[in-house]
């Protein structure tokens, strides 16, 4: 058995605040998605995205961050000038003045980047097109055995995994692997698939290399997978209880 991806969960000092960010972003309403402020699943994501609330302070880096991948020059110019009215601001990580995409960070310092449009690697994502990780190659394998996702990409340590049916990847750069600074603050929420229960789902990811681990979700039983980064695992009923789907925004 395998589980599925619920939902990418962001924790928030003002979850409103962030979840108005995001939509704003990616052109989506905010819902209610499991008693939180959310994104009931972006256009082409697959899954649903949520903010909660929690004091966790911000301690360094985040390990994962999103990329939205651009289809022109004037959508990667009109993504960074939205997310600049809406709150994001320039954030400099040693990219240097030649990177052509645009590091930013969100109202709450979360790092993201909007990338130039060009290239393979991303070819046929949505405009959320990845989750970026720090991580080795066994934690990439890990999330490949969780989801049953196809390995696209395992090439001098650094790997990646997405859905057969397409949606964005998730990616791990390899070494060097930044530092951890404290409980992350997204993590990912997995559900079971029936008849697979959420103590069934535990054991089979311990199985895989999971440990247990706080993951600030209170609707779930917290692990953390090879590389130390925290997840959630919620049971169907609470995963589909998303709340009324709000009608798409046209970007």
């Amino acid at each position: 058995m395998v589980c599925d991806l619920a939902a990418l969960t962001f924790v928030s000092p003002d979850p409103e605040r962030l979840a108005a960010f995001w939509g704003g972003l990616l052109g989506e309403q905010v819902t209610t998605v499991r008693g939180a402020p959310g994104l009931a699943g972006p256009d082409g994501v697959g899954f649903a995205v949520r903010y909660v609330a929690s004091a966790e302070p911000k301690r360094g880096p985040n390990q994962m961050h999103p990329d939205l991948k651009s289809r022109s020059l004037a959508e990667q110019d009109a993504a960074v000038e939205r997310a600049l009215a809406l709150g994001a601001r320039h954030l400099d990580v040693g990219q240097g003045p030649d990177a052509e995409h645009v590091v930013l960070a969100d109202p709450d310092r979360n790092e993201l980047c909007v990338l130039e449009p060009g290239g393979s690697f991303l070819a046929g994502c949505p405009f959320f097109s990845s989750l970026a990780g720090d991580g080795l190659a066994g934690v990439g394998r890990f999330w490949r055995d969780a989801l049953g996702w196809a390995l696209v990409w395992d090439v001098d340590g650094e790997t990646a995994v997405q859905h057969p049916d397409g949606g964005p990847k998730l990616t791990w750069g390899g070494e060097p692997v930044a530092p951890k600074h404290g409980v992350n603050r997204l993590h990912l929420d997995l559900v079971p698939r029936p008849p697979s229960t959420v103590p069934d789902e535990v054991d089979r990811l311990v199985s895989l290399g999971a440990t247990p681990a706080p993951a600030l979700c209170p609707d779930g039983v917290g692990l953390a997978d090879p590389g130390g980064n925290e997840l959630c695992v919620v049971s169907p009923a609470v995963a589909h209880h998303a709340g009324e789907v709000s009608p798409r925004v046209a970007r």
